[in-house]
Parts: structure tokens; sequence; C-alpha cells
């Protein structure tokens, strides 16, 4: 069983990529996406969104990582996809999923899925532009309005020449709102003759093992749940317990030590954090409505740690 970490936009950047494959064995991770609109990107951009080019495409921890594109123009998109693996990307990904309105109202992300002729023309472009020896992949939702193309917008895929597919459970009017609709998910394996992932819903090694029972898939890739459990992967491949929260604050400490004295948005993505790790640990909660207070990187360091001190004692 393979366990991908999910393309999480304004989530898992490279930090969180670097952090978390450094405790989990993943077998692949998704880049945000890089947005396509009508030209050849330069090379600055792939670098500044996957650095990890920049070391054979990989983690620190030898973990392989892909770039996804998401857009709409299937020669700028093969272009593009050229692009990333001649930079060293692991495959490249085409994103069909993205729900955020503002990428959607530039005809972008899953309002694509109204139409899968285009996803099709998308795919076979990227598939055509890369070297067959690369995988060129695609992460779907279950439909934009509704569900009724899951099937169609499934086989454009397929039929383009993707190497693999990997389904987000739900339609873009779906959201995030359990539950996840797996048996889509089953119909679709049971008709493509190439691997197809399983996404959505997974919090726990018991999800994942009752998403695979469910899809009959191989593969899950894992997004909040990742974040919500830090080790999550590693607890699904029976590798390790999941993390206490002890240890999730140890990782919280970690994270603080990355290259944050230059990012001022380090206040904001720790109490993100916090907004899925909530879900997993009560305490957590708790230290968030001291955290949610504070606005300086130092002031969140001194908390965490004042914390840590107490649990150790």
């Amino acid at each position: 069983m393979r366990v991908i970490l999910a393309p999480m936009e304004g989530v898992v950047d490279h930090l969180m990529r670097e952090l978390l494959s450094s405790i989990n064995q993943y077998d692949l991770l998704v880049t945000e996406f890089v947005r396509v609109v009508d030209q050849l990107l330069p090379e600055k951009v792939f670098y500044r969104l996957c650095p990890e080019l920049l070391q054979a495409g990989k983690t620190k921890a030898g973990t392989p990582v892909r770039v996804q594109l998401l857009g709409q123009d299937p020669s700028c998109m093969a272009d593009n996809a050229v692009t990333a693996i001649n930079l060293g990307s692991h495959g490249v990904d085409a994103n069909f999923g993205c729900p955020a309105k503002m990428v959607n109202r530039s005809n972008g992300g899953a309002v694509l899925l109204r139409c899968p002729e285009q996803v099709h023309d998308i795919v076979k472009a990227m598939r055509q532009a890369v070297p067959a020896e690369h995988p060129v992949t695609a992460k779907i939702r279950l439909g934009f309005d509704d569900r009724s193309l899951y099937m169609e917008n499934a086989l454009a895929v397929y039929e383009a020449g993707a190497t693999e597919l990997a389904v987000h459970a739900r339609s873009k009017v779906d959201g995030y709102k359990p539950p996840a609709y797996w048996e889509y998910i089953a119909d679709i394996r049971q008709k493509l003759p190439i691997p197809v992932i399983a996404n959505g819903e997974i919090w726990t090694q018991a999800d994942a093992a009752r998403c695979i029972d469910v899809t009959g898939c191989n593969d899950v890739m894992v997004g909040r749940g990742a974040i919500a459990l830090p080790n999550l992967a590693s607890a699904i491949k029976g590798i390790e317990a999941p993390y206490s929260w002890q240890q999730t604050l140890q990782l919280l400490l970690q994270y603080t030590q990355f290259e944050h004295e230059k990012n001022l948005y380090f206040p904001a993505r720790i109490k993100q954090w916090f907004s899925y790790l909530n879900r997993q640990y009560e305490e957590a909660d708790q230290l968030f409505r001291q955290l949610r207070l504070l606005k300086t990187r130092e002031e969140i360091i001194v908390l965490l740690e004042n914390t840590a001190s107490l649990l150790q004692k």
C-alpha cells in the first residue's frame, strides 16, 4: 500500500513537506499547485513552490516530490509539464479538484469537471509532451455542481493516457463536509485499468482500512488528516502508534526552528495548524485559546516551550 500526501494549497508548503516526510514513510508528496495561465513559466516559479527540485526532487528524508499544475490551456499545461520534469519533478500532476472560488472563476481547478472533454485534452497534451518514463497523473473531485459526471471525468483522464488517478470522494459543492462518498471511487476503480488513489475523510488508520475495504484501492492520499495527526502515514502503515499530544507538541517546537525568521506568515501558519490539531487533540484546543491572542513568533515559541516544560514535569 502506498500513502501519498495530498496537495493542500496554503497548507502543505515545502516546510511542512520537509517536516512531515521526516517523521513518516510517505511514498510520494504532491506540491501546492503551480498556476498556469497562457505562457511558459520561468524556472524560478517552480523552484519557489518546489525547492526540493534543487535536491533531485526529494525532501531531505529522501521522499520523492511531484509538481502539480493547475490550468485550462492544454498547450501551456504541456509546456510547463515538460519544464517540471526537466527540473527534476518525479512525474507531474494535473489539478482538477481545487474548489477555491477565485481559481474556479478563472476556469481552473474543479470547475473543469463540468467539461470532461477539456479534462481529456489537458491530460492528453501533458502525456504527449512528457517522456513516457515519467508519470503524468491527475487529481479530480467527483464533480462540480453535482456528481453526475464522475465517471466521464475519470474515463477522460484514463483515455488521455494518465498513469494514475487520485479521486477526492466529494464534489466541489460538497466542499469538505463529511461524508466522503467512497463508493464512487469503487465504481471508478472497477472501470479503470490504471491505479486509482482514494482520498477523503481519512483521519486514522481505521479510516484508511475502511476506505481501502470500500474502494478496493491499494493506495490512499491523505490531506487534512495528515495535519491533524502528524504521523498519520506511519500510523496507517502500522509502523508506529499515533503521536501523543506531547510528541506533537515537540514537533510544533521543531517547526519553529525552520527558516521562519524571514517568514512574516509564521504566526498565521501555526494558528492554521492548530485548527486541524483541534480535531485530534483536546489539549490543542485549550492551548489555542492562548495562542490565538499572540502576534509574534517569539511569543508563540515561549508559549509552546512553557507548555512542553509543564508536560515533562
